[in-house]
């Protein structure tokens, strides 16, 4: 069974594609080196947020991807974001 972290952030300046596209640039990659990487997904929320959804292979690694992300974010975001609340859990299914 797969795990996954969800983050839904506050745009605090900026548009939340510059935000999305940074994080694209700069924390896909990042992401896509660490063990366990499945999937990277970022959406733009109808109240103006920004939700992040990634899906690891265990529940450590997601756990680990909610450290990178808070360093990541703090060093390349944090005068555009702030992160409202994060959760990691099982995902229960998924398609393709």
């Amino acid at each position: 069974m797969n795990h996954l972290r969800l983050a839904l952030y506050d745009l605090t300046s900026g548009t939340v594609e510059d935000a999305a596209e940074i994080a694209e640039k700069g924390l896909l990659p990042i992401f896509k080196k660490q063990p366990g990487f499945v999937r990277y997904e970022v959406g733009k929320l109808d109240s103006g947020g920004i939700v992040s959804f990634q899906v690891w292979e265990t529940a450590d690694e997601a756990e680990a991807a909610v450290k990178t992300a808070a360093t990541w974010v703090a060093e390349n975001l944090a005068t555009r974001i702030s992160l409202r609340e994060s959760h990691v859990g099982d995902l229960l299914w998924d398609v393709d």
